[in-house]
């Protein structure tokens, strides 16, 4: 754990989700997979992979369409997934009813595995002192993965909240808890999104350096941790020190 700025008192704590609480890679690695085989099975044969680099060029023609797509990930992979179906003969129809059913079943294994268990006693924790939120720019189910219940409020990026480093969720999470920013100390792993994102908010952050490949910071933040359990460190630190 480092310090670079000083740790002020605050009352609440917001967390990323992906890559913060455990590691997003291997997970979405298994589901490119499983989509694979779903588009393999359910449309025509093809020369490319239905993977990403497939899907990616539909991707940008979407977001080139309706350029708001790129804060909401469902909606953005919904129609990538319309148009690129579409691109491959099928009617407007049959590609939306196509879309739908892939996009059921990207939910599901995107959604499909275990927090571990010292995530589950960090949060239980935590969330008997102070009031925490979660604030992703993904679409993971929290529900789902078991940990909705640690959360007082869940905001996910969408068409009428913008991804992080935008300030919109970090202020809605502070009015939501009628805190003001500099009380609520957020905690991730993107040095843009998450560190540079809380600190134009007028947040604190900690930043989590496990799962940081191509994700460098820009500004430093309050506090790094090399794994998120250390925030039970910091708590400690805050009883004794601030």
């Amino acid at each position: 754990m480092k310090f670079y700025r000083r740790l002020m008192p605050f009352s609440a704590i917001s967390f990323d989700l992906d890559d913060t609480l455990y590691s997003n890679y291997p997970i979405m690695m298994a589901t490119d997979q499983h989509m694979v085989a779903y588009f393999t099975q359910h449309l025509p044969a093809n020369s490319q992979p239905y993977n990403y680099h497939y899907w990616f060029q539909f991707r940008q023609q979407a977001i080139a369409e309706q350029p708001k797509l790129q804060h909401d990930v469902g909606a953005l992979r919904l129609y990538s997934y319309y148009l690129g179906i579409k691109a491959l003969g099928k009617n407007d129809q049959q590609a939306r009813a196509l879309a739908k059913t892939a996009m059921q079943t990207f939910n599901y294994h995107r959604s499909n595995f275990s927090v571990p268990q010292t995530i589950h006693q960090l949060l239980s924790l935590l969330a008997s002192r102070y009031p925490l939120v979660a604030i992703s720019n993904g679409n993971v189910d929290t529900a789902t993965i078991g940990i909705s219940s640690y959360f007082r409020h869940i905001f996910h990026a969408d068409l009428t909240q913008q991804q992080k480093p935008s300030v919109d969720m970090f202020k809605k999470a502070c009015n939501a808890l009628a805190i003001t920013p500099q009380q609520l100390l957020h905690v991730g792993d993107c040095g843009h999104s998450d560190i540079y994102g809380a600190i134009m908010a007028g947040c604190q952050s900690a930043w989590v350096s496990t799962y940081t490949v191509g994700k460098p910071l820009t500004i430093l933040p309050n506090i790094e941790l090399k794994h998120v359990e250390e925030l039970q460190r910091v708590i400690t630190f805050s009883d004794n020190k601030i």
